[in-house]
């Protein structure tokens, strides 16, 4: 019997998928396309309400791969449970840095220099001038770099930027410089014009922007959240945000999606959009060679990419 494999992209949509696997589309609809003990491959809908994506997983009896489009993997994590031992989980890498890393740098910019101040004028019919901080000259700390943080950093080299600092789980060097860890971001976060959250959701992470590392932050920092919205203690953001002391652009909150009426709507200095990240033109072309890539040495029994855990180990 061949494989069984789920793509929430159409497989006639996919040019060079190899031969061999059934190929279903699922892209989260209440109706599964076939018995989910017979997948082997699954491939996670993408940018799908909470629970939608772990729907099949009890009754994956069968399945040897979960896929995800997301860099992340926290909203499969609590599925995981259900699957046999020896399945592995792989994420998204090399998807999504282009453009996250375009819109962090959107976001930095547009805080830095007033865009939204500019918006609101020109639909009053107001010309809005003024002095706006510039990029050029600031120190920037890169909270989180792995893939998506080192893109970050790809594209600030044009901006004049003073200094970039990086931190990640595990110290390291690389060829733009030292990785600190995050034991060393007390010091690091009070020399900080513009603090970059791109650093996974884990039980590490979950709070690791609390009240302590706000008030490290240096007056008139700019915070900007490209991670996971549980990154950030809201509560603890929003009192430095109406204190006038920090400012934030945010493309992703806790909650999420942030209800009408939340006070981060209306926050003195905070600039938010509602998770586009990742959902632009460049995801399509990189999650399908992902996928071909993938499912090639699938098919083929090679060793896969991005593989982030193995149940069971």
């Amino acid at each position: 019997m061949s494989a069984e494999v789920w793509l929430p992209i159409a497989p006639d949509e996919i040019e060079g998928l190899p031969e061999g696997p059934r190929y279903l589309f699922w892209d989260g609809g209440e109706e599964f396309p076939a018995d989910p003990a017979d997948c082997s491959f699954y491939v996670v809908p993408y940018m799908k309400p909470a629970g939608i994506g772990v729907r099949p997983l009890p009754e994956m009896s069968s399945v040897e791969v979960v896929q995800t489009l997301s860099a992340g993997i926290d909203h499969v994590q609590p599925g995981l449970h259900h699957l046999r031992p020896g399945v592995r989980l792989c994420n998204a890498r090399g998807v999504h840095e282009a453009s996250t890393a375009e819109l962090t740098l959107t976001l930095v910019l547009a805080a830095l220099r007033g865009i939204p101040d500019f918006v609101r004028a020109q639909e009053r019919g107001e010309w809005l001038g003024g002095f706006r901080p510039a990029l050029a000259d600031k120190s920037v700390l890169i909270v989180g770099y792995g893939s998506i943080g080192a893109a970050i950093e790809d594209r600030l080299a044009p901006f004049e930027v003073a200094r970039v600092a990086r931190v990640a789980r595990s110290e390291r060097t690389t060829a733009r410089g030292p990785v600190h860890p995050f034991t060393e971001l007390p010091s690091l976060l009070p020399h900080a014009d513009v603090v970059i959250l791109s650093t996974p959701l884990t039980e590490e992470t979950r709070g690791l922007v609390d009240a302590e590392f706000l008030a490290r932050m240096k007056d008139g920092a700019l915070l900007v959240n490209v991670a996971r919205g549980p990154v950030v203690d809201t509560k603890a953001l929003l009192a430095e945000l109406e204190s006038g002391r920090v400012t934030a652009a945010l493309d992703v909150t806790d909650p999420e999606p942030l209800p009408p009426g939340h006070p981060l709507w209306q926050a003195p200095g905070a600039l938010v959009t509602p998770h586009v990240g990742g959902p632009t033109s460049a995801f399509l072309p990189r999650a399908k060679r992902l996928l071909v890539d993938q499912l090639t040495r699938f098919v083929n029994h090679e060793p896969l990419r991005n593989v982030i855990l193995t149940t069971g180990s």
